[in-house]
């Protein structure tokens, strides 16, 4: 069954669009020094390569935005300034050539503040992401609601989308976050039925890998499911590049996006007459540069073998010394085990370029 997603403004982030009829976007966030372009580069162009399509850094200081407009101008996807409490850095990172800014408008320093920050956004048709996470919320709605409650954080960016728009401001995303899985869910969905801006899924403080993973993968699989969520970013504490790689493989299995190889592998079991684990780890080391999408099987035994084989493009069915490969569920070939991986990655290339039917 197809999901159906809400319905939502658009809005532009540099070149790329988000909300509307845009596809989810995956973004992440860099974790160098800004203020070291070169560090922060290289990170970019690693985040890019594995499917970032919007990457936001941290501005603490003018010597940050100093940088921020060399970074602007050599990184291949647009790049959004994280911003708290200066406002000042945040107009300079709007003049600097952010694609977007993040900022929380309540403590931006008060409405004259917010209001040049809006004036610079404008003139350069600058978006803003009003972000509200569990441990910002305003000290009136912590004593209303008792504690950060997904109430309290959807009142407060409600209330700060209300001041842009007053403003006649309307070009924004808004995000409400928790480290808690259930009130992170609850609060998207409660948002989702308050505004129609394009909304910003995330699992704040979410953990290391693979526990975060998991927490965001749980969130994510549900909001996502009913149609909430434009953009998302799975936030570890690791590498970037493994955020990236996990929000595309959530968005791979709810078939919202593809992008690279979507492998199936059996779990193993006493059947097995090859070693399926070290087979699909060589396999996907192999594959992981592709970047077109495909299903690729690695299958251990004659039982559910053929059968698996038919929900695959390509896939490769083991057994003792010898395997055989299948596209489009069609014997196509048989190799020995040694052989397995290198004819196996150039079936699926022969496949990518339309050399088998």
């Amino acid at each position: 069954m197809k999901i159906e997603r809400r319905k939502t403004r658009q809005i532009r982030v540099g070149d790329v669009t988000v909300g509307g009829d845009a596809p989810v976007r995956v973004q992440s966030m860099t974790s160098t020094d800004t203020r070291n372009v070169k560090a922060t580069l290289d990170q970019i162009h690693r985040l890019y390569e594995a499917g970032c399509e919007i990457v936001r850094v941290a501005v603490p200081d003018m010597e940050a935005v100093s940088a921020l407009k060399r970074i602007v101008k050599a990184s291949p996807i647009p790049v959004i300034a994280d911003i708290h409490f200066h406002y000042k850095l945040a107009i300079e990172s709007v003049r600097a050539g952010a694609g977007g800014i993040r900022i929380n408008p309540g403590n931006i320093g008060g409405i004259e503040r917010l209001r040049e920050v809006v004036r610079a956004c404008k003139d350069y048709g600058v978006p803003i992401r009003v972000g509200v996470n569990s441990g910002s919320v305003e000290r009136d709605l912590l004593e209303k609601y008792g504690y950060p409650s997904p109430e309290a954080m959807v009142e407060s960016a409600v209330r700060h989308v209300k001041m842009l728009e007053d403003m006649n401001f309307t070009m924004i995303k808004v995000s409400v976050k928790s480290s808690r899985v259930k009130d992170t869910i609850e609060a998207n969905r409660l948002l989702s039925k308050k505004i129609d801006y394009p909304i910003h899924l995330g699992v704040t403080e979410a953990g290391p890998f693979p526990e975060g993973a998991i927490k965001t993968a749980v969130a994510f699989g549900v909001l996502l499911s009913e149609g909430i969520g434009d953009t998302i970013r799975v936030s570890l504490t690791d590498d970037p590049v493994k955020e990236v790689e996990v929000g595309y493989e959530i968005l791979k299995s709810l078939e919202i996006r593809s992008r690279g190889v979507n492998i199936i592998s059996c779990p193993t079991c006493g059947r097995i007459e090859i070693d399926v684990i070290s087979l699909t780890k060589k396999v996907k080391e192999k594959l992981k540069s592709i970047t077109k999408p495909i299903t690729v099987a690695i299958l251990g035994c004659v039982v559910n073998g053929p059968g698996e084989a038919a929900e695959a493009d390509v896939a490769l069915a083991g057994g003792k010394h010898v395997g055989i490969i299948y596209v489009r569920g069609k014997y196509y070939k048989k190799v020995r085990e040694e052989e397995m991986v290198d004819e196996l990655y150039k079936t699926v290339l022969d496949y990518l370029e339309g050399k088998i039917n």
